[in-house]
């Protein structure tokens, strides 16, 4: 695309026998002006259902985009989108669930969604331990995670150097497709014109430091997409050398 530089990965692992990572990158021009939308989502479950969960929150952001937003006049700040938002992730939920309990299975995904203009204006919406983090001076993560351990961090009875030891870093207290309730992180922002997004998974980033991935994707170092996209099979590579076992996925946005 003209205003965006976008490279993205997404493997296996050393581990698991199918990808449960979903990625969607879909663009788009309205009145001279381009805008991209981004998702990533890990779904989890037995028998590849995984898979189906993250795909189902993919395919119906897809649909969104083609069908809705392209065809209406909202703009990115406009907070119908988040309203829409809530409607696609609330519709596939409860699909999600009543398909679990009519298979005798339990499946679910994260989610982390951006929508971003080539100005800059972004809103995202996120659930669960996915991330969204941005890259300019510094790495800084947007998205909350909505896990056990960070919980405990924000109420003081866990430090973040404890945390990373701890055997519970993957225990969700929210995604899509478990229980009929959840709350949505949602946030409006500007990016400055060189500033980078990071979407990634957790397998991505639980064996790499934030100076790893900020040294590796400085935004300042003007990497072209296919530098990114090896910077990012690069540390993927690392990951799996680390013995990370889950699925490892990441998207890199830059805005010109």
């Amino acid at each position: 695309m003209k205003n965006f530089n976008v490279s993205y990965d997404t493997d296996v692992g050393i581990k698991k026998k199918t990808n449960q990572d979903s990625i969607l990158l879909k663009g788009g021009a309205a009145e001279k002006e381009e805008l991209l939308l981004a998702v990533i989502c890990d779904g989890m479950g037995g028998m590849e259902k995984g898979e189906l969960a993250s795909a189902t929150v993919v395919r119906a952001f897809s649909d969104w985009f083609e069908n809705d937003y392209m065809n209406s006049s909202m703009t990115v700040s406009d907070e119908m989108i988040k309203k829409q938002w809530q409607d696609i992730l609330e519709d596939v939920n409860s699909r999600l669930i009543t398909y679990g309990k009519e298979n005798q299975l339990q499946l679910g995904t994260t989610v982390s969604a951006i929508l971003l203009k080539d100005n800059g204006q972004y809103v995202f919406g996120h659930v669960g331990d996915t991330r969204i983090y941005t890259l300019s001076d510094t790495l800084q993560q947007l998205t909350e995670d909505h896990t056990f351990i960070a919980r405990e961090i924000k109420r003081g009875n866990m430090t973040p150097e404890s945390a990373k030891k701890d055997n519970r870093r993957n225990v969700l207290l929210q995604c899509i497709g478990v229980n009929e309730f959840f709350e949505p992180q949602y946030e409006n922002g500007r990016l400055a014109h060189g500033t980078a997004l990071l979407l990634c998974s957790d397998g991505f980033r639980h064996m790499l430091s934030e100076d790893e991935i900020y040294e590796s994707l400085n935004p300042h170092k003007n990497l072209d997409e296919a530098q990114i996209k090896e910077k990012l099979r690069e540390m993927i590579e690392w990951n799996k050398q680390r013995m990370e076992t889950d699925n490892i996925s990441a998207i890199y946005i830059k805005l010109k």
